[in-house]
C-alpha cells in the first residue's frame, strides 16, 4: 500500500482527547484516522445509495405508473 503524508489541523482539545484514547496509544494517530476515514466513506456510500433508492421509489412516486397494481401480487416465502 502506497501511503501519502497529509497535514490535518485539529484544535488542541480535540487532539488531546484523540491522543488519550487507548487505540491511538496502541496503534498511533495515523492508523486511527485511516480507520475513521474508511468508516466515514462506508457510511457516506450507504447514505448515498439509500438516498438514490428514496429518490427513485419514495416520496409517493413508487415505481411509476407502468407498475401500478403489481405491488400486491408477490408473496414472501415461508420461513
Amino acid at each position: 500500500m502506497n501511503m501519502k503524508p497529509i497535514q490535518v489541523m485539529f484544535d488542541e482539545q480535540l487532539l488531546a482527547r484523540l491522543d488519550s484514547t487507548e487505540e491511538v496509544k496502541q496503534n498511533g494517530r495515523s492508523a486511527v484516522l485511516r480507520r475513521a476515514t474508511e468508516d466515514y466513506l462506508r457510511r457516506r456510500r450507504q447514505w448515498t445509495i439509500s438516498e438514490q433508492y428514496r429518490s427513485a421509489y419514495g416520496a409517493g412516486g413508487g415505481m411509476g405508473h407502468e407498475f401500478s397494481g403489481w405491488d400486491g401480487q408477490g408473496e414472501w416465502p415461508e420461513e
